[in-house]
């Protein structure tokens, strides 16, 4: 069985989510979604959105990645607008490889993720061109990603969804290997 997951550079959960994937025992599928396009469709607000969940999102990312042994440090402004590095991974073919070295980018050295030179750099160092993230194919393939994800239910980053069934989180790895082992 395959497992799509949804994705969004802006999300810690996403980042650690990355880390965690090793852990399935069934192929990945990376699918860039535009977090911010869910929400509006569910008519939710972001966790960094509400003062008291912001700060708890940040606390507990920071203290989880340190469990886990995951570098972990977050950007100089978040949230940010992750449009660019999400075209960026779609325009290197949503490659595991290219999607780790963006998220590195983002979640390990407290830098500034809306930094136009930064990004460019990461650009040229995944041999792509950056006019190249405007070009209508790559902006319709991260409409469609986020449009599919909402119509299969997926309402938040990171997400799995295996069978038809959504498993919303960083934290759901263990439920989604469970339904992996026993559908029932």
């Amino acid at each position: 069985m395959n497992i799509d997951w949804y994705f969004d550079f802006v999300s810690p959960y996403s980042y650690i989510a990355l880390h965690r994937l090793k852990e399935l025992p069934a192929p990945v599928a990376f699918k860039p979604v535009l977090f911010a396009g869910l929400l509006n469709h569910f008519g939710q607000k972001g966790p960094a959105e509400i003062p008291v969940k912001r700060q708890w999102t940040y606390r507990w990312c920071t203290w989880w990645a340190h469990e886990l042994g995951i570098p972990f440090r977050f950007p100089a402004a978040h949230p940010f607008n992750p449009l660019h590095h999400l075209r960026l991974s779609i325009a290197c073919d949503n490659q595991p490889d290219a999607v780790r070295r963006i998220f590195e980018s983002i979640w390990t050295s407290g830098a500034d993720a809306s930094d136009p030179a930064r990004f460019s750099a990461l650009c040229h160092s995944l041999q792509t061109d950056p006019q190249r993230l405007s070009d209508a194919p790559i902006k319709d393939q991260l409409r469609k990603n986020t449009e599919e994800a909402a119509q299969r239910g997926v309402f938040g980053v990171p997400s799995f969804v295996a069978d038809g069934e959504v498993f919303w989180g960083a934290d759901s790895i263990a439920f989604l290997k469970a339904f992996l082992r026993d559908p029932g």
